[in-house]
């Protein structure tokens, strides 16, 4: 199979949209299944977890290969909720187009512009897949209006739909001018109805007239009048597309089974190959001015990304990887210059959902699981040793809740610290620490569904029985002003000593994390101990100091000190590091930061009044309040995270259950000085 014959896609919506019934009716059309897999009973093929088929909706992405028209397809579905937005990033890292679902009822939704957004980072080209339009309250040209926007999409509708709600039937296609009815085993091809000419001719021409900007020859067409031939607008549709110039709108109802087999065309016929998506460029390891470029050959040198581990019971620890260039075969020693070091390839598995094939070798473009990974993580970079480099990474976002944690048998411990150090190997938005005061492990996540999944893991995958604490706050701490900060660090007991000496500025730094920078002159340190001063402010970061809780947005200058021949040690110079940091930090009006989330709350207009001043009461600071369609309205916020434990339950009784919400993290904001003297004196 070549290489323009393979699409890597990714499938990403809101909650709900219906991405996984697509999905399992792409697997049933491509014959990668027999029967097709129904979410509300469990049984679909890529919600394979025990708590997804449970709760009906997918955690984790899955990935699949199938065929179509001689394509091979790779599919990766992604999960709808914005507590796994993990799971929808780094696979967006190594997808090259993506199939945006949205529901024909409810348009635009607050998770689909936060995909959207994460689908902008990486530059993926995307088509567009209204779904659901045998719904009741179903609106084809809404979404689209909606997807420019809100989205600024530039969305094309491709599809003119042949009745809507109960009475779709078909699908109009503009581009080769004829439509599909759809029976109860098949579709027929037809003409394009009468009453339905017009529209379609319509949107026809709104579409050449924007292909025309970047195509002579429709260019010239246009201006003659001319009818413009399909394949000619196909090619230059796909090209537009290809360069994120537009977004062609497609549309169907995947749970009847209409309009699949035509999305299938599409993606074919307008997301990019690897060789559409072109070279590679990653940075030298060893000189960051210095770039490297890997075109997608088999012949070029090799080079991949991790983006996601999972720990199988039966065959150990798997690591999925994307190939971006170059061979690998099973055996071969290759570099990870993420960590700095080299690792032999076991075996090399493809995946179709829980079924796995074993394979002798994987070329560009293969997404594949990885057996005997030691040192690889999601994110890290693999390469041959000859040619070594760095691509870019994957963007986590921060955890904003925590929760204690401990095992219901005491000495279940040492087995519930190796299950939680597995998942957390498996998620990097799932973090573990240790307190030492209170000699319990805190383990923290993007929300309450977060962490309640990873206990329910623990408890079914691991079999180890957890006691957890309800879900408080993940606070930073940080500074206000610059100051100075001097120490000089001498220990004699006796045999060699430990001597050190640092100066250093600390400032805040809003929105950038920690930096370190290195100003020393003269020898005055010498620079085999620079970075273990770097070293001991990053041991510090994490503990806090205010109140335990980890630090962020400092700026730290070293700017001067001292050594002794004999006695400073790395050891001398991270103690000294530590506590001069410490020192500077109480002096530099340390606060306390909260999680602020972004709240988009869907509501009918009865109830918009209620539902405003209960958001007031909660420290929201309403941002903008919209129509979304006929009767409701959706009410944009930012809200500490603090305020919203438990406002599920209030805002079904304020609506009579009909309305709903989503949240997702914004930034962190200085908690009020009233509520920071509370936290504090709890921590006491």
């Amino acid at each position: 199979m070549t290489l323009n014959k393979l699409r890597n896609i990714g499938i990403a919506a809101h909650i709900d949209a219906g991405k996984t019934t697509v999905t399992e009716r792409i697997l049933f059309y491509t014959g990668t299944t027999r029967k097709m897999g129904e979410v509300h009973d469990g049984q679909a093929t890529m919600d394979f977890m025990k708590q997804e088929q449970e709760r009906g909706i997918t955690i984790a992405s899955a990935a699949i290969s199938c065929t179509w028209k001689d394509f091979q397809i790779n599919l990766i579905d992604t999960p709808g909720h914005v507590d796994f937005t993990v799971e929808v990033e780094r696979s967006l890292r190594v997808i090259d187009g993506m199939v945006a679902v949205f529901c024909a009822v409810g348009g635009v939704e607050p998770q689909s512009e936060t995909v959207w957004n994460q689908a902008d980072r990486y530059r993926v080209p995307r088509i567009a897949f209204v779904n659901k339009l045998d719904r009741t309250g179903a609106d084809y040209c809404q979404v689209v209006d909606q997807m420019n926007k809100y989205l600024d999409a530039n969305a094309f509708p491709f599809h003119i739909p042949i009745g809507e709600e109960d009475s779709f039937i078909g699908i109009c296609d503009i581009i080769e001018q004829k439509s599909y009815l759809f029976t109860e085993t098949d579709r027929v091809e037809a003409e394009i109805p009468k009453e339905l000419k017009a529209k379609c001719d319509e949107a026809r021409a709104k579409l050449v007239e924007k292909v025309a900007e970047f195509n002579d020859e429709i260019m010239e067409i246009f201006f003659a009048e001319g009818d413009v031939p399909s394949e000619l607008l196909k090619t230059a549709a796909r090209d537009a597309t290809l360069k994120l110039l537009i977004t062609p709108v497609f549309c169907g109802a995947a749970y009847k089974n209409k309009g699949i087999q035509l999305l299938l065309d599409a993606v074919l016929d307008y997301l990019p190959s690897p060789v559409d998506v072109g070279a590679v460029v990653g940075i030298d390891p060893d000189d960051p001015e210095k770039t490297h470029t890997c075109h997608p050959s088999p012949t070029e040198p090799f080079s991949a990304l991790a983006f996601k581990l999972i720990h199988d019971p039966f065959v150990g620890q798997q690591t999925f990887t994307r190939i971006f260039s170059g061979t690998l075969k099973s055996g071969m020693q290759v570099f990870n210059s993420t960590k700095g070091k080299y690792e032999r390839i076991g075996r090399i598995l493809k995946i179709r959902a829980k079924e796995r094939e074993e394979v002798s070798e994987a070329r560009p473009g293969d997404i594949v699981a990885l057996i005997g990974m030691k040192f690889t993580k999601t994110g890290d970079t693999l390469c041959g040793a000859e040619h070594k480099m760095l691509l870019e990474s994957i963007h986590i976002p921060p955890a904003v809740i925590e929760m204690k944690i401990s095992p219901a048998k005491r000495p279940e411990q040492a087995k519930l610290g190796e299950a939680l150090a597995k998942l957390a190997n498996e998620d990097p938005s799932f973090h573990i620490r240790y307190d030492d005061e209170t000699e319990e492990s805190v383990i923290s996540g993007m929300g309450e569904l977060h962490l309640e999944i990873i206990i329910d893991r623990l408890k079914h995958e691991f079999k180890v029985d957890a006691v957890v604490s309800e879900p408080s706050v993940a606070f930073r701490e940080t500074i206000t002003m610059e100051v100075e900060s001097n120490y000089k660090h001498s220990k004699q007991t006796g045999g060699k000593g430990q001597f050190a000496q640092t100066l250093m500025r600390l400032e805040p730094n809003e929105g950038k994390g920690y930096e370190f920078s290195d100003k020393i002159k003269g020898g005055r340190i010498p620079i085999e101990f620079i970075p273990s001063v770097n070293k001991g402010i990053l041991k510090t970061l994490d503990r806090g100091i205010l109140a335990g809780y980890p630090v962020v947005d400092v700026k730290v200058v070293l700017l001067d000190g001292n050594f002794h021949p004999v006695d400073s040690s790395d050891m001398a110079f991270q103690t000294c590091a530590s506590i001069c940091f410490k020192n500077g930090f109480m002096k530099a009006s340390p606060i306390i930061l909260e999680p602020v989330m972004k709240v988009e709350v869907n509501t009918p207009d009865d109830y918009i009044g209620d539902i405003v001043s209960n958001l007031n009461r909660r420290r929201a600071k309403i941002e903008a309040m919209r129509r979304y369609r006929k009767g409701a309205q959706k009410v944009l916020a930012f809200v500490p995270l603090m305020e919203m434990f438990g406002y599920a339950t209030q805002l079904r009784n304020l609506s009579s259950g009909r309305a709903n919400y989503s949240m997702e993290f914004y930034e962190y904001q200085p908690l009020p000085k009233g509520m920071q003297e509370e936290v504090l004196k709890k921590k006491s």
